[in-house]
């Protein structure tokens, strides 16, 4: 099938991008321990501006809400500064740029931060699994309960970082509802056994996704902001139990005029496919495909948009190992393959170092 889909442009909202191919949201964990962009992490993301669309790395709106070391945070005047030179650099380049606004919930450890903070959650349940810190591998401590004053504070949180990211020249924010972050432990069964009005039914584990949306929307508009989903997607010792009664109920109530949904796929395209079915609005996919396989990921996406499935189609490892994807797809050139050793963390190796086709011309 004709790869000529993924050029054409498209909207997410009222905003334009010049192709239907999205950088997905990817940890990278290159910010300084205070939160801070850097300008090695400007230079990342303005080498693979000609994505029709970046989101960024998801960033914690509070220091309750980091989950992993360098990470980003978004909720200080000085963390949304330093993202700035970030944005610019994409719009130089004819790009556009969403913020990941990401709550970690129980997900995180004390050992990895400096402010020691205890995690907080739905319900005091530790997830399965350990993590790694300075200390070596550690097993995930037992979250706080949240309080109903400590979810107003979430929300509260999370429209701080809406306005904070259109301070910081954002064109609009992806809330994070999936990966087994907070959004997601409320409205999954086995992270939430609470009593109150956010526990129990599924009306109630949808609750804290719908109030914390309703409350972004009011501060920056429905059409700057994007929901990412996971369906079923156990990542983060999650168990949804009753998978398409939750996004049933939950995507039809949603602002029908949000810039877009993002869908994570868990090898249930099934589970897309309803979705679609339920949302009028742009829907972004990140097909499971580019988790499964290299470098087949290009592959998967005309159909995806030729069938109406999609809008858009996010791709994780295709654009982090090629900065210049867009032009290697278009000319069919050989893709770069990832390091994985470099992921997380470290300087410029495997992070900023690899090469565009001109620069292996040159080299030649």
């Amino acid at each position: 099938m004709s790869r000529d889909l993924l050029f054409q442009p498209t909207s997410y909202g009222n905003i334009n991008v010049a192709n239907r191919l999205v950088m997905a949201p990817m940890s990278r964990n290159r910010a300084t321990v205070q939160g801070h962009a850097t300008p090695l992490m400007a230079k990342y993301y303005g080498q693979r501006a000609t994505a029709g669309l970046i989101i960024s790395e998801g960033m914690h709106p509070c220091q309750v809400g980091q989950g992993f070391a360098n990470a980003p945070g978004l909720f200080t005047d000085e963390q949304a500064a330093s993202w700035r030179p970030v944005t610019e650099a994409v719009h130089a380049k004819g790009g556009k740029i969403f913020a990941q606004i990401m709550h970690a919930g129980r997900i995180g450890h004390p050992a990895l931060y400096p402010s020691a903070h205890e995690s907080m959650a739905p319900s005091a349940i530790a997830a399965a699994g350990t993590t790694y810190t300075p200390e070596g591998m550690l097993p995930y401590p037992c979250p706080k309960e949240m309080t109903l004053a400590d979810i107003e504070q979430a929300i509260a949180d999370h429209v701080k970082a809406a306005r904070l990211a259109m301070d910081a020249g954002f064109d609009g924010i992806e809330i994070h509802a999936g990966n087994g972050f907070l959004i997601h432990q409320f409205m999954s069964q086995n992270t939430n056994q609470r009593s109150d009005q956010f526990g129990g039914s599924l009306e109630n584990r949808i609750r804290l996704a719908q109030q914390l949306i309703k409350a972004c929307v009011a501060e920056i508009g429905a059409d700057r902001i994007g929901v990412r989903l996971s369906p079923a997607n156990p990542y983060n010792d999650i168990s949804e139990g009753d998978t398409p009664d939750i996004y049933g109920a939950l995507v039809p109530s949603l602002p029908a005029d949000l810039a877009y949904l993002h869908v994570m796929e868990a090898n249930n395209r099934d589970m897309t496919q309803q979705i679609r079915d339920l949302w009028t609005g742009a829907l972004i996919v990140n097909p499971h495909a580019d988790a499964q396989s290299w470098p087949a990921g290009p592959e998967v996406v005309p159909p995806l948009l030729s069938s109406g499935l999609a809008e858009g189609v996010a791709l994780g490892l295709l654009f982090l190992a090629n900065p210049d994807l867009i032009a290697r797809l278009k000319s069919n050139a050989e893709l770069n393959l990832p390091d994985e050793a470099t992921f997380y963390g470290g300087d410029s190796r495997g992070y900023t170092d690899y090469p565009t086709l001109d620069q292996l011309v040159v080299a030649e």
